[in-house]
Parts: structure tokens; sequence; C-alpha cells
């Protein structure tokens, strides 16, 4: 959209984006994170910016995979003495003699293979039982080697992921950090307790949005509430040392909406002016001339989730240093209404037959996209969809990346 005299409705129409475009758009400007090293406690959600490379074996030496008795050769044997879990000498066995053990510790040398307690029949010293050569033992190098590369760059680091760093006994990861996000809300009708009422507006984009940032996989930096005050709203940006600025209820182009103007003063470059999307139409997403990037909002709640799941998400996602996620495919039994020029974002739950709409999807209502599972993907043409694609509406789902 454009905010210059003379530009009337029709021509703002035709300079919007098409939904696609804007999403393929915010991931292309972003920059990613430079890498750094961080310690395990402090890298989760974060994304690997180098491979995960062992440095040692694990096992380092040959283990117990249960808890019962080392032994050696065919049985019956005769139990000699016991293996704790912190023994660092567990001893040698000779052929025909057993040993107690736990399970994880070390097995004595000359071991080849350990009988479980519960199919150990102990008589005074002697052990009876069914044996297998190798059963219930962890040689040595069995889930690595060093130099194994047990995990490639550009892995989101969850905590399975901490867990095996730990186990190969690395302290610290190298990643690329999340990236920060600012959240500016504007607007001098809101209210922040309490009901809406005549010419007072319950804010309901502020309590969404730091749940929306860190679903995204990044970190909340700070949120502000802004009169419709065009300096406060160009010394915010400008103070915000976050990686995004996010700009609520300012981005469409009326008397108190200053975004635009607000751009051109710091000299950001407009990468996405309107997406022709209902709802979330009047978003936008411009680049401040140190790299920042400045995603502006609709005032209308479920058009700033729509335009925060579009735009925000995708940039987020380059930043983070992985790939703009695909969509799923799934099929609408009773059919979607197409807008002619427009791609329609409609809450919908997943059953097994299919998505079904769940109503309450205009810009301002929160009810439908509340109780859906995704928004549904509805491209533009004459008639009815009978598929879409899923846009999740948690931007953390997994099933998003399928």
């Amino acid at each position: 959209m454009d905010d210059r005299p003379g530009v009337t409705r029709a021509h703002r129409q035709r300079e919007a984006v098409e939904w696609d475009v804007a999403r393929r758009l915010a991931h292309a400007v972003a920059r990613p994170g430079v890498v750094v090293s961080k310690p395990l406690h402090d890298a989760d959600g974060c994304v690997l910016g180098t491979p995960l490379v062992a440095p040692v074996a694990v096992p380092p030496v040959d283990r117990s995979a249960m808890d019962g008795y080392a032994v050696r050769g065919d049985g019956p044997w005769r139990i000699i003495g016991h293996v704790t879990a912190g023994a660092t000498d567990p001893g040698t066995l000779a052929d025909g003699e057993a040993a107690g053990i736990v399970t994880g510790a070390t097995v004595p040398e000359g071991a080849t293979s350990v009988v479980r307690t519960e199919d150990a029949t102990v008589t005074g010293d002697r052990l009876e039982g069914p044996v297998k050569e190798g059963r219930h033992i962890r040689r040595a190098g069995e889930e690595c080697r060093p130099g194994d590369q047990l995990l490639p760059a550009g892995i989101v680091v969850d905590p399975a992921v901490l867990g095996l760093a730990a186990t190969v006994g690395l302290n610290r990861l190298t990643v690329i950090p999340k990236p920060t996000v600012d959240a500016l809300v504007t607007g001098d009708e809101l209210v922040h307790r309490g009901p809406s009422a005549p010419g007072r507006v319950r804010d309901a984009i502020g309590p969404m949005l730091p749940g929306l940032i860190t679903r995204a996989g990044a970190q909340n930096g700070v949120l502000k509430h802004l009169r419709d005050d065009r300096d406060e709203l160009v010394a915010a940006i400008k103070e915000s040392k976050a990686n995004v600025v996010l700009v609520s209820g300012s981005s469409a182009s009326g008397p108190a909406d200053h975004l635009r103007a607000v751009l051109r003063e710091l000299e950001a470059e407009l990468i996405v002016d309107g997406v022709a999307c209902r709802p979330g139409h009047p978003q936008a997403l411009a680049q401040l001339p140190d790299g920042r990037l400045v995603l502006g909002l609709p005032g209308n709640p479920h058009a700033a989730l729509v335009a925060f799941l579009t735009l925000g998400v995708a940039a987020i996602t380059r930043m983070r240093g992985l790939p703009l996620p695909s969509l799923a495919n799934i099929s609408v039994p009773g059919g979607i209404t197409c807008h002619p020029t427009n791609t329609r974002l409609v809450p919908v739950l997943l059953t097994p037959q299919g998505a079904v709409p769940v109503g309450h999807g205009g810009a301002a209502m929160l009810r439908g996209p509340a109780i859906a599972d995704a928004l549904a993907v509805v491209a533009p043409g004459p008639s009815e969809a009978i598929a879409a694609r899923l846009l999740p509406i948690d931007p953390g789902a997994r099933w998003q990346l399928s």
C-alpha cells in the first residue's frame, strides 16, 4: 500500500504482493545470524551452525546393557565378584567365571555376554542361565567413534540434541543464535485491562505477540505500547536493538497510521507494501539501512496474526538459518469459497476426513483462530476450493516442516 496523495484504493490493490511471493520475499531479505559458541544450557532452540562431530567414542569401553552377570564362555559359571557402576578396574574373567554387574558398568576383560538378573539361576556361587555371544553388552564405539559426524549443520537444537552433545563430552555448541524481536503496539484507543467500551478497545495483539515470537524460534525483546504519534514511533524504532521490530496498528493508510512515513524518514527500503490476502491485507515489511527489519502488522487481531505468520515467521526462520518451510496439503470435503483475487486464510480444524472451517474468521475476530488447528491457505479462484495448504497457527508446530 501507498499513502501518497492521489493513490487510489484500486492502485493499492494492484500493488499488493501475492501471498506466496510476500512470504518468499520476507525469507529472502532476512540475514542469518552469525554463529557463536554457547554453553549447552543456553543453546536450546538455536540452530547448529556447524556439524556436530564426536570427539570421542561412545561408549568409551565395553559396558553392560542390563543388570545381571557378566560371564565368559558357556555356563554354568562360578561367581567371583561384583562390578559396581563406578568401578574403573572391573577385573578379568577366565573361562567359566562370572561377576555380578549393573547397567552401565564396564564389563570385565574377557566377558563374552551378560546374563540378565531375571534369566539367572543362582545357587551359592554357581550361576546358570541362557547365553548368547555378545548379548547385552554395549561395545566400545557402538554409538559413535571419534570423528563421526552425528548431526549436520542446520539442525534445531532440542533436548535430545543437547543430551547427545553431553553424551560425547561436549560442554558447548556452535550455533546460530535466536533473533531478538521487539514489539511496538500503537493506538490511542487501546486499553490493557478490562473489556472494550465506547471509544476504547481492549488490546488483543500485545498479549499474543510474546508467545508467537517464542514459538517462531525467536526471543522476546521489549514490548512497548505507544500513542498514535509519529515522533514517538520514530524514536522507538531508532532505540530498538532487536533484529526485528514489530509495529502493530499503524500499517494501514488512515490519519493515525504513521508507519510508512516513519519508514521513509528512517530511509528504510520497503520490501512488501500490502499483501493480496484476506485477512491481513495492510501488512508491510521494510529493511532499515543497518539491516534490521520492521514488520507492520494490521490493527485487527486476526489480521495481525496472519501478518506475523506470513512475514514474521518467514523472516525469523531465515534469521535462524533455516529454509522456508513447505506447507502440507489437505483436502477440504465441504469446500471453501475462494476470493477472486486474494488468498484467503481460513481457520480450520483438522479431522481424519480433512480440514473443516470453524467460522469466526473475520479480520477482527480471534474466536476462530483460538478454536482452530491451522489456517487453510486458499488460493484465489472463481469458485470453491476442495483442497488447501496448511499454515500452522502455532509457528513451532513440527508438522509445519513436513
